[in-house]
Parts: structure tokens; sequence; C-alpha cells
């Protein structure tokens, strides 16, 4: 079973307008709304693409009432821990240049985080356990690092979807898996990478610490996957960019996808990139026909790491 762990779910709500302009009133062409965060999108697209997985985390109040209305209406498992106060919503602007204003989420106390323990306390060896996006600020700082200690003693798989300095401190706990970006793979050394044997290189750097598998998005030009197995560019599907939201949670679904059912890690590859291509051609988060029709597109390249060390 694929658990995912959301500590500050929301209300995604989609504005689409011509033009947006200060100081006076301006109509949506179009309105949508959806359940937001990170991990909820990636238990979202799991169920779309038949894999088992349950949604952990904490909702609060009408609007957490609604989130939990539109998983079961997608058939989404979850087990989410009501807390006091309102789950948070997300405003996203789609105008000529798209903008984002993200609320607050609701204060979650000692107790709560204790029943999120006690969840990942029941789980076995053979879960695995995706904890994405950053911590809010009315949880403690250490709280992933509190998860993954849960999750190590019950050989439990994390992969981790976060950045900047926390993803710095928990690369100790060799994770099974993490997504940085280009940028968000620099900042882990301090450099800017600009290129592909760049990204390559520091990748390597990282698998040195002990994680296993590392995927880091290079936009539209793919990915590139590194793993003690080897190391592999991913060139991605060509297509019109609808959506940019949820497009790197749906790779790491797709990848998940593809590694519980096969234990195949260029399967898993492949699907990632197409689950992930197949989102941001999209409104809302990909369709299974439609990463079904995308696989083939996905081109996989073994990468010689003598070539790039010249």
């Amino acid at each position: 079973m694929i658990y995912t762990v959301t500590l500050n779910p929301s209300i995604d709500y989609v504005m689409s307008i011509s033009s947006f302009q200060e100081g006076v009133v301006n109509r949506a062409s179009q309105t949508m709304y959806y359940p937001g965060g990170k991990g909820l999108n990636v238990s979202r697209v799991l169920t779309k693409l038949g894999t088992s997985t349950t949604a952990l985390g904490f909702v609060a109040g009408f609007t957490g009432n609604f989130i939990k209305e539109k998983l079961l209406e997608e058939q989404v498992n979850e087990k989410l821990i009501e807390v006091e106060g309102v789950s948070r919503i997300n405003v996203k602007l789609k105008a000529k240049m798209e903008s984002e204003i993200n609320g607050t989420g609701p204060v979650v106390s000692e107790n709560n985080i204790d029943l999120l323990i006690g969840q990942l306390q029941s789980l076995n060896e053979g879960d695995i356990v995706v904890l994405a996006g950053s911590i809010p600020n009315t949880m403690p700082s250490t709280i992933y690092e509190t998860l993954m200690s849960v999750c190590a003693k019950n050989n439990v798989k994390v992969v981790l979807d976060t950045g900047g300095e926390m993803l710095t401190k928990l690369l100790d706990w060799k994770p099974f898996l993490i997504k940085p970006n280009h940028h968000e793979l620099g900042d882990l050394f301090n450099v800017t990478i600009e290129s592909t044997e760049e990204a390559i290189h520091y990748a390597q750097k990282v698998l040195e610490q002990g994680v296993e598998n590392i995927i880091v998005s290079m936009a539209g030009d793919g990915a590139i996957l590194a793993t003690k197995q080897g190391t592999y560019f991913a060139k991605a599907p060509k297509g019109v960019v609808k959506n940019s939201v949820g497009a790197g949670d749906s790779l790491v679904a797709g990848f998940l996808a593809g590694y519980s059912k096969e234990k195949n890690i260029l399967h898993a590859l492949q699907n990632g990139i197409a689950a992930g291509s197949a989102t941001a051609f999209s409104h809302d988060l990909c369709e299974k026909e439609e990463v079904e029709r995308l696989l083939n597109e996905v081109v996989l390249q073994e990468v010689n790491l003598e070539d790039i060390k010249k």
C-alpha cells in the first residue's frame, strides 16, 4: 500500500481571467475547485492509475469537509484526521501570468500529531509513505524527521518531495526516492546547475549519501533518474502545457504506480514522465488513458558516467 501524508491540505480555487487589473472588479471566465496539497495530488493520481493508496494528514472545518467529499467522489481512500479550525483555500489565478495566493491552515495539536504517528506505526515492510510539501509553521519543524524515524523502525520506504534546508537535513534518513528540480538540487550544494551534465554530477553525489533513487526534473526537457543500477535520461513528450499545478506530484505518483506493479525502475520512470506530462497537458490532474497514450512517447537513454567525467 502507498500512503501519502499531507500536513496542510487545501481547496485549490482556480480562476481563469483574460486580463487581471488591480483596484477594479475582475470577472473570471471559468472557476474550478479541487482538493489540493502535494500528497493528496499523489493519492488522486495513484487512484486514477488503479494503484492502492490511502491519504493521511489533517483537515478542518467546512473546507475540510469539502476536501473529504471530493476525495470520496474520486474514490480516493483517506484516513484524514479532523482538527479544529478551517482548512486553507489556495487561489490560483490564471491570467496572462499565473499567480497564486496560498491561505493559512489550522493549528494542529500534539494529540493530533500523535494520532498521525500512530497511523504510521501500524504500517509494515513493503508499504511506501510519501511525505510531500512544506511544513506549516503551526507544526514542529522536525515533524518529517519524526515521521521518517517511525517509518524506519518498520522498514517502510519513504518518498520525500520537499526542498530547501529541510531536504538537506532529511537526506541522512536515506529515503527511497527524492524528486528535486535542478534548481533545488543545486541548492543542496550551494551551486547553480545550468546543464544536464551538471545535474547528473550532483545527482551522483546525492546517491553517495545513501538516497536510493533521485529524479531530477529538468522542466520541459525531461528528467534524470540516478540509481545504483545506473543513470538514465528521460525525454518528455511534446505537447501544449495548460497546467503547471500537480505535474511534479503526478510524476511521483506515476513512478510509484509503475514501480509497485513491476518493481522495474525504468518502467517506473517512463510511467512517471508520462503521468507528469499528461497533467501538464490537462486542466486538472492526468487521466489513465492519456498516461497510457503518452507512454511510448517517453524516450529513455542510459547515461555513460565516464563521458560525464571527461
